[in-house]
């Protein structure tokens, strides 16, 4: 089977209450389909849980206006450990979630109802679409930027997850290994010097390098209709040696815990992970359950050691009660599912707090 990564499935969240963050995003920025409800034991990632086998639940919630969604995760068995301090801009792991919305300025004065820690002006440059900076009420920095893909019109202009914001230290090897693993081959801007968007951030005055990149590959089976294009940003402090965000705490603390692609074509993408020298660190081999869902799934360490997240999707639960799924093993690899299918989901529309 041919590799095809269909896009960015969703970025995993540390908290420690899932259902509180899970209605939060749901009222304020449209991520109310609840795709599944997990309780199990992370057995596979003790290699990130100081090896030690962690309970936890975790939400994966999807916005039908189209991104990448939330996998909201929560440990069962311990408190999850916040930094002692902010994070700083350059440090190694993710830094900013990338959301999309098509009314950017309806967007911006929705979140100016509520009392949000930080909430950017809209800047305008000519590098790159209109976007602002918030920091949701846990401290998770977002970008929302301006972005005419949609895949359904929903009641909320803002769409699902479009990127994210990581933190390099030698961004030219970053450029390469994201090229060369997932195919982000499209420079959109590639710039050094101080920055006037990072002013609200705690060392935003410093001088960074940055480069944002695209995919020029529009092949895209499953669910890639859906989760849309995507874009990785890439930042490196031109003036101190960056730490790692996660640096003693484990997967599943606070905070941003990895980056999870869409693919199929599993066995391939292994091979060519070995081949560049970024083996799989942990891999689910066959088949893994996720509640009601299935698949494949794996992890590898960028050149920095910020985790992405890998998952070859088997089956999607629809009406659990009656064993209608979504099944995904036999269809074409590079043909999209029939939109009246993927809106079928809509099913698992959550419209009240939980």
């Amino acid at each position: 089977m041919c590799k095809v990564i269909n896009g960015i499935q969703q970025i995993g969240i540390g908290v420690a209450d899932v259902k509180e963050v899970f209605n939060w995003y749901r009222r304020y920025l449209g991520f109310d389909i609840l795709v599944f409800k997990d309780e199990n034991s992370a057995s596979l990632m003790t290699r990130y849980t100081n090896h030690k086998v962690e309970d936890r639940i975790a939400y994966l919630s999807l916005n039908m206006a189209g991104g990448g969604g939330l996998e909201i995760w929560q440990f069962k068995n311990r408190v999850p450990q916040a930094l002692d301090k902010d994070i700083s801009l350059g440090d190694l792991g993710i830094h900013i979630m990338k959301l999309r919305t098509d009314a950017i300025s309806v967007t911006h004065q929705r979140l100016q109802t509520l009392s949000l820690s930080l909430l950017s002006e809209i800047y305008q440059k000519e590098s790159q679409s209109p976007f602002f900076y918030f920091k949701d009420p846990w401290g998770n920095a977002v970008q929302v930027v301006q972005d005419t893909y949609r895949y359904a019109n929903t009641k909320v202009n803002c769409g699902g997850v479009l990127g994210a914001v990581l933190g390099v230290s030698n961004i030219d090897v970053s450029i390469e290994f994201y090229h060369k693993l997932l195919g982000y081959d499209i420079v959109v801007f590639d710039e050094k010097k101080v920055f006037k968007d990072f002013e609200n951030f705690s060392n935003g005055a410093e001088k960074f390098r940055r480069v944002l990149l695209k995919r020029s590959c529009v092949k895209k089976g499953g669910f890639g209709a859906l989760l849309g294009p995507s874009e990785i940003e890439l930042v490196q402090s031109m003036h101190r040696k960056p730490e790692k965000i996660f640096k003693n705490r484990l997967w599943g603390d606070l905070g941003y815990i990895h980056l999870c692609f869409d693919l199929r074509g599993m066995t391939q993408h292994r091979a060519d992970a070995q081949s560049i020298g970024f083996p799989f660190t942990v891999d689910s081999a066959e088949s893994f359950d996720m509640g009601d869902a299935a698949g494949h799934f794996s992890y590898v360490e960028d050149p920095d050691g910020t985790l992405l997240e890998f998952v070859e999707t088997h089956k999607v639960p629809i009406i659990k009660k009656l064993g209608v799924s979504i099944e995904m093993k036999k269809r074409s690899t590079v043909k999209p599912l029939p939109r009246w299918l993927v809106k079928s989901l809509k099913i698992h529309r959550v419209k009240k707090d939980l």
